[in-house]
């Protein structure tokens, strides 16, 4: 029996990553031999030809997707073995050929789908009944020409009551079921319908009650080609077709897709092929209505629901690639350091719940107060409020989003005014996306550090130490709570959680951890480390003081070779015995990095201050790489990025980006006007566009046609989460709370 060629995997994967053969398959055993993608992309760049960690990623996920697909091919080639169908060696080698050249899953199946075991069904039935021998003489070329007289009575010799064939008309009817069976599965057929339909179909919704009003109504007369609609958009009708808003359907022309298949071969379980030549005779007639049927019953229903899975799994990925990018920016969002932090959780019944943290983010405490309604204590809210900014020196407020958010935040700015002109010092506030705090609050997580306070209350102190380190405080909640996606609650939970908890390590490794202060939550994203040996790290820590060298690592129990060379680089040491602990400078580099140094006297005298660590890097960065990178040892991309690591000296990287939007007043839909300039924050970017905190109650949409004067492809092209913009409003609708944004300058 022959064997299937096992595919060269990683030309198949270069070709669609878009990158070298040759560094596909170095990265495929790296990733084989355990190294971490954040660690391939950081420490192996010479290896991969500096790949970065997208690439790496698609590299994987391509690998896994072909591995995969061979797998299949495999199954499928001996499951038809066993089933004898591969008995004939000229059989045996066109479908060898068939099945490798079959390039996505969908096309192996359909290979196999003739020979694969099905429930019973109407096909079936008649062959039980012995009608296979006719629908084979039907489908035979010299039929065509056959007078329905001539065919009629060569049916009824199929007649059999004790087979359940009780006339002739039954009899073709048992025979044109088959042949229909046989279209509808074949291979080639199928794959045609899928592409042409993929092509040339619209995607279509109708309202399922036109007069009942919904968020869907964009959708109740809708009609898109396949090839233009927008992920987005699929989404939305998927969601409206299961809430039972809409009837969603894939349109194409029939009469093409009938022509086509009459044109094509007919071909039988027998390998028998017809070419259907005339439209007049009663066999062609009855040759038509199986293609016909084949189209309506089998093929077109199968083919729809493969094209909307398709266009599911597309729309999925990009909502997810979107929710990435956007959680991406929303952890770099800058840190705020050396303050102490009033965070507020608004409610109206059950009031709003403070707590004060220091500049390190320590709980100082907790406090609710009750200014909103029914209670609308306002009074004696402003003079708890006054004592905790007296007694802890407060020096930024955090308002959670929530319900009440704007009237707490009307609350908030009148203590900031009132106590401003009592004691000429202005206290800013900004608005905080309390998104999954409440998940955070409940979690096994919160209980663990705040066991004697209540959800509420360990609310307010993720909202403020969110200020503080939105990294920190956010890798404690499930990545799909943070709200700065789209449609995440209608993509597929499994690939949604991957590629989130994807995006957390990356950004994590790209910021680095502080060895001596991260929480075990912030460390378990760390590459290379698991909840078991984070556990290790922190009892260490705790038991033996704080980590004065990355080389102390080695004496964690559990911490293995392969575990450290993965991590170490990304984990952080301020104040140690080695300078170099504090930057991304991997250890296996420290050598010939201090080597490099002796020039200047050593890695004490290159960071003694600023002016020195400047004329140092300058003399640095004026000699030709390739000379720095002979003297050292180093490869050039290695080099590069300990050139920029020693310039940074440790500084975080989140430091470049825009600070954040502090105010000290509050602003109403009906304060704003038609034309009227605003300063805001971007909060979310989805397909359509971006949505802006301004300051009100309701962030404003700035669509993507007002996003920029030039044609805008994608809003991401022009604006991220925690931007701060210039807008411009354009629309005002108080009845809804809608607010339309432009940032336009005409």
């Amino acid at each position: 029996m022959a064997t299937l060629q096992t595919p060269h995997y990683a030309e198949i994967v270069a070709a669609q990553v878009h990158v070298k053969k040759d560094q596909v398959s170095m990265a495929i055993r790296l990733l084989d031999e355990g190294n971490t993608i954040p660690f391939i992309a950081r420490y192996r760049k010479e290896m991969t030809g500096e790949l970065d960690e997208n690439e790496l990623r698609e590299i994987a996920s391509q690998f896994h997707l072909q591995t995969s697909i061979h797998q299949r091919k495999c199954d499928v080639f001996r499951l038809l073995g066993e089933q004898g169908v591969l008995s004939d060696e000229q059989v045996e080698q066109q479908f060898v050929r068939a099945i490798e050249s079959a390039k996505t899953l969908a096309e192996v199946e359909d290979l196999y789908r003739p020979y694969r075991p099905k429930r019973r069904t109407r096909a079936s039935m008649a062959r039980e009944h012995g009608l296979e021998p006719l629908s084979v003489w039907l489908a035979q070329k010299e039929r065509v020409a056959n007078d329905k007289a001539t065919i009629v009575q060569y049916a009824d010799r199929f007649v059999s009551e004790q087979k359940g064939v009780l006339s002739g008309e039954e009899a073709l009817q048992g025979a044109a079921d088959i042949l229909a069976e046989v279209v509808a599965d074949d291979a080639a057929s199928r794959k045609w319908l899928r592409d042409w339909t993929l092509s040339r179909g619209l995607i279509c919704s109708v309202a399922v009650q036109s007069e009942k009003e919904s968020v869907y109504e964009p959708y109740y007369e809708f009609e898109v080609p396949l090839t233009k609609v927008l992920p987005h958009q699929i989404l939305a009708v998927n969601r409206g077709e299961r809430e039972e808003f809409l009837r969603v359907s894939i349109a194409v022309s029939q009469d093409e897709v009938f022509a086509e298949l009459r044109a094509r071969h007919v071909v039988s379980r027998y390998g028998v092929v017809s070419v259907l030549q005339s439209d007049h005779s009663f066999a062609w007639q009855w040759l038509n209505s199986a293609v016909v049927d084949a189209y309506k019953r089998l093929l077109a229903p199968a083919i729809e629901r493969e094209i909307r899975s398709e266009l599911t799994n597309r729309a999925e990925d990009r909502a997810i690639e979107i929710f990435g990018t956007n959680l991406r920016n929303l952890l770099m969002q800058p840190p705020v350091r050396t303050k102490s932090v009033l965070g507020v959780d608004p409610a109206y019944r059950t009031g709003c719940k403070l707590a004060v943290v220091d500049d390190t983010g320590k709980l100082l405490k907790t406090l609710v107060i009750y200014p909103t309604p029914p209670q609308s204590k306002v009074e004696a809210a402003k003079r708890e409020v006054f004592e905790l900014f007296e007694r802890f020196g407060v020096d930024l407020i955090a308002i959670g989003n929530g319900t009440a958010s704007r009237e707490t935040e009307a609350f908030i700015a009148d203590c900031v005014r009132e106590y401003r002109d009592r004691v000429s010092r202005s206290i800013p506030y900004v608005i905080v996306s309390e998104a999954g705090a409440s998940v955070y609050s409940a979690s096994p997580l919160a209980r663990e550090e705040f066991p004697d306070l209540d959800v509420s209350e360990r609310s307010a102190i993720s909202i403020a130490r969110r200020i503080q380190d939105p990294l920190a405080e956010l890798v404690k909640i499930d990545p799909k709570s943070v709200g700065v996606g789209q449609y995440q609650h209608d993509v597929a939970e499994k690939k949604l959680d991957e590629q989130l908890t994807a995006v957390v390590e990356s950004t994590v490794n790209q910021v680095g951890v502080d060895l001596n202060t991260a929480s075990p939550s912030l460390l378990s994203y760390v590459a290379g480390l698991n909840k078991s040996v984070v556990k290790n790290i922190v009892q260490f820590r705790e038991q033996n003081g704080r980590f004065t060298s990355r080389s102390r690592l080695v004496k964690v129990p559990r911490l293995g070779p392969k575990t450290l060379e993965q991590c170490v680089g990304f984990l952080r040491i301020t104040d140690g015995d080695e300078l170099l602990d504090t930057t991304s400078i991997h250890p296996e580099s420290y050598a010939a990095v201090h080597k490099l140094l002796e020039r200047f006297g050593g890695a004490k005298m290159f960071f003694r201050d600023q002016e020195q660590h400047r004329a140092c890097m300058a003399t640095l960065r004026s000699l030709p790489l390739a000379e720095l990178a002979g003297d050292s040892g180093l490869g050039i991309p290695t080099l590069r990025d300990i050139l920029d690591a020693l310039e940074r000296k440790g500084r975080d990287p989140r430091e470049e980006v825009a600070p954040l939007l502090l105010r000290t007043d509050v602003l109403k839909l009906e304060d704003l006007e038609i034309g009227m300039m605003l300063t805001g924050t971007v909060r979310n970017v989805v397909d359509f566009g971006a949505f802006v905190d301004v300051g009100i109650k309701n962030d404003g949409l700035v669509h993507i046609s007002q996003l920029a004067d030039h044609f805008v492809k994608h809003p991401m092209d022009v604006v991220a989460v925690g931007d701060i913009v210039q807008v411009r409003v354009i629309q005002l609708d108080a009845q809804k709370g809608r607010l339309g944004l432009s940032m336009k300058t005409t």
